[in-house]
């Protein structure tokens, strides 16, 4: 599938900001000259350091909790493992210059998970008596961070995804302070229109945040659609590996990033030093790996739309999916993600014990695909036969080969050809 810039972009996938362009340097780097650089070159290049002879391009991990502090902390750039490390600078400048290419006020704060992330907005943002605007058909542990603001006295209204639906509880709720978003949903695959729910919730004196854990910044960048924060779990596209659990969030206003990382020191919800070198060093592949998976995927959803017993197939780089619209006009990547019905709980179980090139487990974003009966987990409104895709790297050949053999043995339906 072409991954063609969306309209209003620069010549070759770069866009406006790209061609103005510069990076930027925090903590220890200086600035580095403007230059045009496409999403490829951007993310190889994100958030290394001006290169110094005989220094290696990436600085391994600093394994320390303590730092040598003479004078004045607050005149330190380093102080204690709690609040700050030299790793995490140079990762949080790179998802910054991901997610904001071009913007040298935006400023991200990483977490040790994408829930620990958003916590830290949710619950640091918002102050008893106040109103939220949540999904009700987001990632499901959101839910169970719904109990504990409703608990502190926040008032939450809860909206699905599809049609802009969160616009009728933004009116309800006269005043919200905060409006989340999750687009794509998870795992239901619904997008809403970023620009035109930001604007209302701006009307209304609202911060919008966006979960962009699905689409990532190469596939979706929220804060030049009007959002206020990007908001994402590292631990999926992001890194890439499944090897590290990882949140992030970005903001414009570096007052707003100082509240989500004030949050974050006073609960101690910090990130390893290694998970930080090795999600920075997996960077460097994140768009050779989701323009993969965006081409697999969409020749696996167009493949599951013609097999016989197989129901509901969603993925928003469909042309004819409910959602693709509104993806279209704001997503440049369509992500990894395809959902399907199958006709019940056996069947999808079947399904995923018959697979071969693909693992039965939860998450998404990897290189090696994945799928699982989402229903198992009692959390999201989904069937039974209900399966979430998460879809690799693999030869699309022989994932798709796999998958019509173990929809063979679990549908009965016949042979396939491939």
């Amino acid at each position: 599938m072409s991954t063609s810039a969306a309209p209003g972009d620069g010549k070759d996938g770069r866009d406006p900001a790209e061609e103005q362009g510069a990076d930027r340097g925090r903590g220890q780097a200086e600035a580095r000259p403007a230059a045009r650089l496409g999403e490829g070159t951007r993310a190889v290049r994100a958030g290394l350091p001006e290169a110094q002879a005989y220094a290696p391009p990436l600085p391994g991990p600093a394994l320390t909790s303590h730092f040598h502090l003479p004078g004045d902390p607050a005149t330190a750039p380093y102080t204690y493992g709690r609040d700050t490390n030299p790793t995490w600078t140079l990762l949080e400048r790179a998802v910054a210059e991901l997610e904001a290419p071009g913007d040298a006020a935006a400023r991200a704060v990483v977490f040790p998970s994408g829930m620990a992330a958003i916590s830290a907005v949710l619950l640091g943002l918002l102050r008893p008596g106040e109103t939220a605007v949540l999904p009700s058909d987001g990632y499901q542990s959101l839910s169970r961070l719904r109990e504990r603001l409703e608990a502190f006295g926040v008032l939450v209204r809860a909206a699905p995804t599809a049609r802009d639906a969160q616009l009728a509880a933004l009116e309800e709720a006269g005043r919200p302070r905060l409006l989340w978003l999750e687009t794509p949903s998870n795992p239901g695959l619904d997008v809403c229109d970023v620009r035109r729910l930001s604007a209302a919730a701006h009307a209304r004196g609202a911060l919008v945040a966006v979960d962009n854990t699905l689409a990532t910044p190469l596939g979706q960048r929220p804060l030049e659609l009007g959002a206020d924060l990007a908001v994402a779990s590292g631990t999926k596209a992001l890194n890439g590996h499944g090897d590290v659990l990882l949140g992030y969030a970005v903001a414009r206003d570096p007052a707003l990033a100082d509240r989500i990382a004030d949050w974050r020191t006073a609960a101690g919800a910090i990130l390893g030093p290694m998970e930080a070198w090795l999600a920075h060093r997996g960077l460097a592949t994140l768009h050779l790996r989701v323009d993969r998976q965006q081409e697999n995927a969409l020749a696996l959803a167009a493949a599951l739309r013609e097999r016989p017993g197989v129901s509901g197939v969603r993925y928003p780089g469909l042309p004819d999916d409910p959602a693709h619209p509104v993806a279209a006009a704001q997503m440049r990547r369509f992500g990894c993600v395809v959902s399907f019905v199958l006709p019940g709980r056996e069947e999808a179980e079947r399904f995923l014990a018959a697979l071969r090139l693909v693992d039965d487990a939860t998450s998404f974003g990897g290189v090696r695909s994945s799928a699982e009966r989402r229903r198992r987990w009692g959390g999201d409104a989904v069937p039974e036969g209900f399966v979430r895709f998460s879809v690799g790297v693999e030869d699309p050949e022989d994932l798709i080969a796999d998958v019509r053999r173990a929809l063979d043995g679990a549908l009965g339906t016949g042979r396939t050809a491939p």
